[in-house]
């Protein structure tokens, strides 16, 4: 069956570094889109950034732009974000996700605390 299982989370200061992890499995990992959202307290799930399945091409929300990297290893079936100039602003749940077969599946997220 599909799993996505996320890692990397944690409490850090404001202008500080994560590296989030997903591990994929289930699924040929190569030919899929992958996708970072997250979700803050009260708020709705807002998708972070993307790769690609063929050519590893990426896009940002806006908010994330120059801070974040998205990036896959076929290999690892691993796809990661990494964090830059964390802001409080970017504390959230995050969770990878990706669409198989049609349906979408989400692991079961990672927490992001960004606090001095």
């Amino acid at each position: 069956q599909v799993q996505l299982v996320e890692s990397g989370g944690g409490l850090v200061q404001p202008g500080g570094s994560l590296r989030l992890s997903c591990v994929a499995s289930g699924f040929t990992f190569s030919s899929k889109d992958m996708k970072w959202y997250r979700q803050a307290p009260g708020e709705e799930r807002e998708l972070v950034a993307t790769i690609t399945r063929t050519y590893g091409s990426t896009n940002y929300a806006d908010s994330v732009k120059g801070r974040f990297t998205i990036s896959r290893d076929n290999a690892k079936n691993t796809v990661y974000l990494q964090m830059n100039s964390l802001k409080p602003d970017d504390t959230a749940v995050y969770y990878c996700n990706t669409f198989v077969y049609g349906r979408g599946y989400w692991g079961q997220g990672t927490q992001v605390t960004v606090s001095s």
